[in-house]
């Protein structure tokens, strides 16, 4: 089930990348009501293509629970996750994952594409739309000072 809280944490990740200069994405992963994960984008100061804040979240939480079944557990991030994290959220077997932003430029759970909705033997449950306005606000902001 859904919970504002967790989103408003995922926002507060975006902000601190949008001050470290990178893409302001924040995500936290969830486990029995509990915030066991979070990422943040760390492309530009990683100088890495995959330094995604969805993946740096599944990467945390997998050390975490010591296996890459991230069973029972529910994924907030503030930007429609791309194909790669698409691909990453639904290989590692998220029971849920709850965005903000739609992202009509490369967002694969809805707007462009929906990996979730491949034929595959895994289903996951997913909301777009959570705090759209607050976090496409920090998008537009964040690409308003590169210009």
């Amino acid at each position: 089930m859904m919970n504002i809280d967790y989103m408003k944490e995922a926002l507060n990740l975006a902000k601190e990348a949008y001050l470290d200069g990178e893409v302001p994405v924040g995500a936290v992963i969830v486990k029995s009501n509990k915030i066991i994960a979070t990422g943040r984008n760390r492309r530009e100061k990683g100088k890495n293509a995959l330094y995604h804040a969805e993946i740096e979240a599944i990467n945390n939480a997998c050390k975490l629970l010591g296996g890459w079944r991230l069973v029972d557990c529910d994924m907030y991030v503030t930007l429609e996750p791309c194909p790669m994290c698409a691909g990453a959220i639904l290989n590692s077997r998220l029971n849920a994952l709850y965005f903000g932003a739609y992202d009509y430029n490369n967002g694969c759970c809805g707007s462009i594409d929906n990996i979730l909705e491949l034929k595959n033997n895994f289903k996951i449950e997913y909301l777009g739309g959570i705090m759209q306005d607050e976090c496409k606000a920090l998008l537009s902001d964040f690409f308003k000072s590169l210009r």
